[in-house]
């Protein structure tokens, strides 16, 4: 259920659950982890998140999710785990963005979505707390209210607001998505992981 390709540098990881709208199994979570952690000791100088069909992903699987795995730190490692790659990387939102999802997508460098695409992260309806670095990262891109907005009062941003805000980088129409990613990605893979990782660092 997650699809890795790795060619000149760049690692792309799609979630390959479509027909679930790529909502996130522990299996799942823990395979991108070691992904991430794999992709930081193999010199990937830009890393790209995207997903299969027209959703990025709703966040975690239900059933998983009613059985604990909204409150497993799984998530807050995996963030963690991207959030430390000294590579470029880039969240390619094919889709809505949804629940603990937000955290990896959080995570990136850059975020590039398709118009449709919105984003919520209904963690008050659903009596849950967001995983603890979530909302400093979406506060750092946002600010505390437009944050607010998104968590306690359960918005569910359109792209275009997102974008507005800061939260998403770019909007890119559907079929030219990865396109655009290989364009933005271009620089970094023409560098050594070492010039990447430098930038990165006093950025």
């Amino acid at each position: 259920m997650i699809a890795l390709s790795i060619e000149d540098g760049l690692w792309t990881v799609t979630l390959n659950r479509p027909e679930k709208a790529n909502s996130l199994t522990r299996a799942m979570l823990l395979e991108l982890e070691a992904i991430a952690k794999r992709a930081a000791v193999e010199g990937a100088r830009v890393f790209v998140l995207t997903g299969a069909g027209k959703v990025f992903s709703a966040g975690a699987d239900l059933d998983e999710a009613r059985a604990g795995l909204a409150t497993d730190g799984v998530w807050e490692r995996l963030s963690g785990a991207i959030a430390a790659l000294p590579c470029l990387t880039i969240a390619a939102l094919n889709g809505t963005l949804a629940g603990g999802a937000m955290g990896m997508a959080l995570a990136c460098d850059l975020r590039v979505a398709v118009p449709g695409a919105k984003v919520f992260y209904p963690v008050m309806r659903l009596g849950f707390l967001p995983q603890p670095s979530d909302p400093q990262r979406l506060r750092g891109l946002v600010g505390p209210a437009r944050a607010k907005l998104i968590l306690m009062a359960g918005m569910k941003a359109s792209a275009q607001e997102a974008l507005a805000w800061g939260l998403i980088d770019r909007l890119v129409e559907p079929e030219a998505l990865m396109a655009a990613v290989a364009e933005l990605a271009a620089d970094a893979r023409g560098a050594t992981a070492a010039h990447v990782a430098a930038i990165k660092a006093m950025v």
